[in-house]
């Protein structure tokens, strides 16, 4: 399952990282506390969006591109998710339709 929580606190993680800020940094910017930070960044906790705005600020990047880049670490595993998927095996009835064999 995809957990949206632990792919923007990546994407909030490595945002700071390049950015070569601590998260005491961060906190102290966002007026948010250090450890609830960490905990967004492990996927541990939600970020209302006002806090996420607020990382945002803090770290100088637009909500969009967060979001874009969250959007595109769920895509990613999606489809990582879809290629384990065993297809069912399908055949052709007489009349045409395709359906799902009994495995």
């Amino acid at each position: 399952m995809v957990l949206f929580r632990r792919l923007l606190g990546d994407v909030l993680r490595d945002q700071r990282m390049q950015r070569g800020m601590t998260l005491r940094e961060v906190s102290a910017e966002a007026r948010v506390s250090l450890g609830y930070i960490s905990e967004i960044e492990r996927g541990q906790k939600e970020a209302s969006s006002e806090l996420l705005a607020s990382l945002c600020t803090a770290l100088e990047v637009p909500l969009s591109a967060v979001l874009r880049e969250v959007s595109d670490a769920v895509a990613l595993e999606e489809a990582a998710v879809a290629a384990t998927r065993i297809p069912v095996p399908t055949r052709v009835a007489p009349h045409g339709d395709v359906v799902a064999s009994a495995a």
